[in-house]
Formats: C-alpha cells, sequence, structure tokens
C-alpha cells in the first residue's frame, strides 16, 4: 500500500462511472475528488444546454466555446484542488489552456481512454501533456508506444458495489446504444421467434426520448427506456441471456464485465473476449444471428450450461475486473 495521494479525477458524467473510480481509489487510501468536467445540472438546466449548445453543433456550428467552457471548469478545479495527481477520464473536449496549465504545473497526471483516440478530439500535443496513458485499446496503445509515448492497456471493468435492482424477464436484453449492426441483429433474432427486448433512450419510443435523440423512428423490437445502473444491472442478471454487440472497436465494452459480473449469461460477437474471459465457460461467443439464436435457446433447455455460465464468469470478474483493480493499474502508473 502506498502513500495517500490527493487525487483530482476530471470525469464526464457518463451513467455515473466516475463514482466507482472514486470508491475504488479511495479504497486504496487516497483523498479523491471528483468533478464531472460536463455536468450540465437539473433537468431544466439540460434542456437549455441541448438548445444551446448540442442544436447549434448539429446545425454544424464551431464547439470552440464549449471546449472553452469545459477547459475552464477543468483549470478552475486543478488550481482550487491543486492535488498530487490529476486523472483525466477522456478529457478530449478540453481547450488547449487547460492542457497549457498541466504543463506549467508539472503535477502527477495520466489519462484514462475508454474509447478509441480516432473517436476522440485528441492531438499528438494533447496526448503528450496528458502525461502517461491507459487506454481499453491495444491497437491504441501499441500506436501510442510507437509514437514514443509512455502507455498502458487498462480495460474497463465492473463495480460490485453497486447494488442490483432485479427483473426477472424471459428476454433476451440488450442494454445500450443503438447502432444499425444492433438493432440488425435484434430484429433477426425476433424474427427467429427469440424474444429480445432493448433497453435505452436511442431505442425508446417514448416521446421524450425522441425528443432528446432527435429521431422521429422507433426500433422494430421490444424497447424499454433508460436504465439506471442498478436497474440495467438487474436486467441482464434476471434475463434468459444478455447480449454484448461491438462494432468498429478493438477494445471490450464496459458490459463486458459487468453481465459477468452480475451473473448473467452473456452472449458476447467477439472470440478475442478470451483476453479477459474464457469462451465457453465464463460466456458464450456467437458468430452471427443463427449462433446467437441457438445460444439463447439452450440458455433455457440446458439450465446447468446456463448456471455454470453465470456462477463462472461472476467468479472471474470478482476475482480479476473490478474498478478495485484497474484503481491499482492506474496508481502504478503515476507512482513509476
Amino acid at each position: 500500500m502506498t502513500a495517500p495521494t490527493r487525487v483530482l479525477v476530471l470525469s464526464p458524467v457518463f451513467h455515473g462511472y466516475w463514482r466507482s473510480l472514486e470508491r475504488a481509489l479511495a479504497g486504496r487510501g487516497h483523498e479523491v475528488r471528483t468533478v464531472t468536467y460536463d455536468d450540465g445540472g437539473g433537468r431544466g438546466a439540460r434542456a437549455v444546454a441541448k438548445v444551446a449548445h448540442e442544436l447549434p453543433e448539429r446545425l454544424g456550428a464551431s464547439d470552440a466555446r464549449r471546449r472553452a467552457r469545459l477547459g475552464a471548469r477543468a483549470r478552475a478545479a486543478v488550481e482550487e484542488t491543486d492535488p498530487d495527481v490529476v486523472l483525466v477520464v477522456k478529457g478530449d473536449t478540453f481547450d488547449d489552456a487547460f492542457w497549457d496549465l498541466l504543463e506549467t504545473r508539472r503535477q502527477r497526471r495520466l489519462l484514462w481512454l475508454y474509447d478509441e483516440l480516432r473517436r476522440t478530439g485528441h492531438t499528438d500535443a494533447t496526448l503528450a501533456a496528458a502525461g502517461p496513458i491507459a487506454s481499453y485499446s491495444p491497437l491504441d496503445v501499441a500506436e501510442l508506444d510507437r509514437r514514443g509515448m509512455r502507455a498502458v492497456h487498462v480495460p474497463l471493468a465492473h463495480d460490485p458495489d453497486v447494488p442490483v435492482t432485479r427483473l426477472d424477464r424471459d428476454e433476451v436484453v440488450f442494454v445500450g446504444a443503438r447502432y444499425p449492426n444492433r438493432e440488425s441483429l435484434l430484429t433477426r433474432l425476433s424474427q427467429q421467434g427469440v424474444p429480445v427486448r432493448a433497453y435505452g433512450r436511442d431505442w425508446s419510443g417514448h416521446l421524450v426520448d425522441r425528443l432528446r435523440t432527435w429521431r422521429l423512428d422507433g426500433p422494430g423490437v421490444p424497447a424499454g427506456r433508460d436504465l439506471s445502473r442498478s436497474r440495467a444491472y438487474g436486467a441482464m442478471a434476471g434475463a434468459r441471456a444478455t447480449l454484448n454487440i461491438h462494432g468498429d472497436q478493438d477494445g471490450f465494452t464496459m458490459r463486458t464485465f459487468e453481465a459477468c459480473g452480475v451473473g448473467a449469461v452473456q452472449l458476447v460477437d467477439r472470440a478475442d473476449v478470451g483476453i479477459h474471459y474464457e469462451p465457453g465457460r465464463e460466456v458464450a461467443v456467437f458468430a452471427d444471428a443463427q449462433e446467437a439464436a441457438e445460444l439463447a435457446r439452450r440458455s433455457v433447455s440446458d439450465p446447468l450450461w446456463a448456471r455454470g455460465l453465470r456462477d463462472a464468469g461472476r467468479a472471474r470478474t470478482l476475482a480479476a475486473h473490478t474498478f478495485a483493480h484497474r484503481a491499482r493499474d492506474l496508481e502504478a502508473l503515476w507512482m513509476a
């Protein structure tokens, strides 16, 4: 155990994952303060922000004002807190003045990325100013290393301290954003007679959710509204199986670890999940809709198999894939 360190976490709101990170760092004995730099406040403030910021951006306006606003908030947090370590999560929406400040102060700092670099606004200059980089993407780690930057692979994680509000349904569920490949798979499963349900504001037919996501259409499969993490965990745990559908990614989603962590039967679309879980024993891997449908049916017809996946996946997660494990990895980066 290392000496306590005053850590400032600068994180997006993003489903409250900052709370999990904060708890894990505090569990390592550190004094932690988190500033959620993109927090728009209450519902009224978020509605104003949507019109004031999102609408102009959708119409092609520059995001320079937003970057300046978020950068100023982050700079103020650094100057007021004067921490030993600044841990930036994502941080690609800060203006150059923020990174200049970190360079000037020469504080210990690091960056944790949960998305591929090509999907962020980071530049070589901001990455260089960020200090050591922890990324969920093995390919990005290799590329950063090639550029001479210090980078390590730190996957995403599960937080076992989040309570599970169980929702038992004889369905295959998907919790997450609505992308064409995901909608296509769910539609094909439904057409094959597999009961499915998707959760999230992109899927929901509720008028408020359609307005929030700037759309008129709804999916062709049963859908529900956004779930809190507690209810999302419960939906996955209580379903016959839960789908983990990736796209153009080489890192593994948070759901990879959460689904196993809550004891769900996880059906995942990538055989290389073997770097984290054993296919066939801890997770079930499918290559196409037909195979996913067969696995979904087996989760009902072969309860011993399903129970084995649930138990083994959860055990592996608690042993290796919690936020406590990731906090240790991040701590090692700033201590080195």
